[in-house]
């Protein structure tokens, strides 16, 4: 009951507000408010109250709309920021892994037939001009074919020219005295039973044995005699010792992290195995399987035509071309083939069948 007369006392209070409103806008006064007046009165404050809840929400939106702004102006801000430390600690990072020395960026610097130093310029900014040339340079030859060999021997005869000119000048080349030795690594004996038991250690087995091929070929290259180093002959062996050094670290990174995948690692740890056994006729049935695979369509084709090609699951990993995946694994897989040569070589096999 108290509800109800709450209800019509404010319904009461309403209608004399209008009509009070009502009779103030007129000029002349009268006993009496018409009907029409009291539905234009109620008309105007209803107009009134929507045009000030029209303006409240459009202030809210456009707060709102302000807040959102500024909340994306503050992150394209903070991003930008994020991205400049990240690319000023990538070319720290860079800087501080392009370490090489003075006289080598004179080396690379006039073999590309540009200044060794320009004018006010550090030996810090010459090795990052040094470091963006060769970016540039290896961008643009990633668009079509390039000759790598031929690039690497240019290099290495112009090499050869400034160590000639630093002994006529008498200056001594220090370069080999800085390297810091790194520790050797042991090589054991592989064991094809821990592609089951161990992979971890499989890998730093392979890991150590193709790193100490590599280091003995290059001790090769450099203990031959210097009429030999300067023939045709010589220079294509350097370029090919250091092409095969360089080719490889894909392969050699891979097993470091232990991210090599299963199949590959059994088909390189039967080449090393049969290369530690001078069984150099068995590794090259096995690179033979890691190049080219075993399968009738090599380069992996499965689909001859509209209709789907029978046993197409049976076409296993195994059975794929990996030396036509791509660009990387046919330079590292064509390293390990030049590593088995010289090998054979080097340790010839007891037996002529196993001559590959």
């Amino acid at each position: 009951m108290d509800f109800l007369k709450s209800v019509i006392a404010d319904e009461i209070s309403k209608k004399r507000k209008i009509i009070e409103s009502a009779t103030s806008k007129r000029p002349e006064k009268k006993k009496f408010v018409s009907r029409a007046e009291v539905e234009r009165a109620r008309e105007e404050e209803y107009h009134r109250e929507e045009n000030e809840r029209i303006a409240r929400e459009e202030e809210k939106k456009e707060k709102e709309k302000q807040r959102q702004e500024q909340a994306k102006r503050d992150q394209e801000r903070q991003q930008a920021a994020a991205k400049e430390n990240l690319e000023n600690k990538e070319e720290a990072v860079e800087t501080e892994t392009f370490n090489i020395s003075r006289q080598e960026v004179v080396r690379r610097l006039r073999a590309k037939g540009q200044p060794v130093r320009l004018f006010a310029e550090t030996d810090k900014q010459c090795r990052i001009r040094l470091r963006a040339l060769e970016l540039m340079e290896e961008h643009s030859e990633d668009q079509g074919q390039r000759n790598d060999f031929m690039r690497q021997l240019g290099e290495m005869e112009e090499g050869m020219k400034l160590d000639a000119l630093k002994q006529k000048g008498g200056v001594v080349d220090d370069t080999n005295i800085k390297k810091a030795k790194k520790p050797e690594l042991v090589v054991e004996p592989i064991t094809l039973g821990l592609l089951q038991a161990d992979r971890d250690r499989l890998n730093m087995q392979i890991y150590a044995y193709l790193v100490h091929a590599q280091e003995e070929w290059a001790r090769v290259m450099e203990q031959r005699p210097e009429e030999e180093k300067r023939s045709g002959q010589g220079k294509r062996a350097a370029v090919l010792q250091k092409q095969t050094a360089e080719y490889i670290k894909p392969l050699l990174r891979q097993l470091k992290r232990r991210s090599l995948e299963p199949d590959i690692l059994a088909r390189v740890a039967e080449i090393t195995h049969h290369m530690q056994h001078r069984r150099y006729r068995d590794a090259q049935d096995s690179y033979l399987q890691l190049s080219i695979g075993n399968a009738p369509w090599p380069i992996g084709v499965t689909m001859v035509g509209i209709h789907e090609r029978s046993a197409r699951e049976k076409i296993f990993s195994s059975q794929v071309a990996h030396v036509l995946n791509d660009e990387t694994s046919r330079k590292w897989i064509q390293s390990v083939k030049r590593l088995m040569t010289f090998a054979q070589s080097k340790y010839p096999p007891d037996t002529l069948s196993q001559i590959s």
